[in-house]
Parts: C-alpha cells; structure tokens; sequence
C-alpha cells in the first residue's frame, strides 16, 4: 500500500480553549481559526488542530513529538518565553541525552506533552 501522505494532523483538547490558543501562539506557531471550536496551529508545512474539548484521561494521554534541528537552541528560546510564569499548569523539562538523540518536554497548559528532540542518528 503507497499512502502518497501530504501531512498529518493529530487532533489535540483543550481545557481553556482561549488560554491555550494564546499558549500556542506564544509558542509560535501561527493560528488559523476554523470555528468558533476549533483552529489549525502550523509551523512551516506542519500542523496540528486545537479543539474546544476536553478529556481528561483523552488529555492525560496525548504526547506529541516535534523533531527540531538543533534542541539546545530551541530549550534557550524556549525558557526566554517565560511560558511557566505566563501559563497556569505549563511545565518545561530540560533537555536530557538518550541513545537515539536528545530531547526536552513541555506540557501545555492542559496537560499535553510535548516532546521536542534532535535525532543523532538516522
């Protein structure tokens, strides 16, 4: 089977729909509101919807990986955002090395985790 995938967009909750709105863009990425319910958050040719629901177990759950190209330039600017002062419930995990590459975590105002890494190998 030859899927010919453009993109692929995971669906992701919200607690407080605008808090995390205002997260995301602070986080920069750029909004495009759908509905009243529901935007599409891009960063170049990536995407992810935001939606005005909330699950706990649904949010509890939901891990999301972004590979950037250099993560200890992104965790600088990362902490020069000041997200955990400016966001209730927002937590920032440094980056750690692990065997495939390196990583830091950031969990969203409701609860979503990030995973931001740089693979070393291919």
């Amino acid at each position: 089977m030859e899927h010919k995938a453009v993109s692929i967009r995971p669906f992701i909750g919200a607690k407080d729909f605008k808090t995390s709105r205002s997260f995301y863009r602070d986080l920069g990425f750029e909004e495009s509101v759908l509905s009243h319910n529901m935007s599409v958050f891009k960063s170049g040719t990536l995407a992810f919807y935001l939606q005005d629901a909330y699950v706990q177990d649904w949010i509890d759950n939901s891990m999301i990986f972004l590979e950037v190209d250099d993560v200890e330039r992104f965790w600088k600017e990362l902490v020069a955002l000041d997200l955990t002062t400016k966001y209730e419930g927002v937590k920032l995990t440094p980056v750690r090395t692990e065997d495939w590459g390196k990583e830091c975590f950031v969990h969203d105002p409701s609860g979503v985790l990030w995973h931001f890494g740089e693979f070393s190998l291919r």
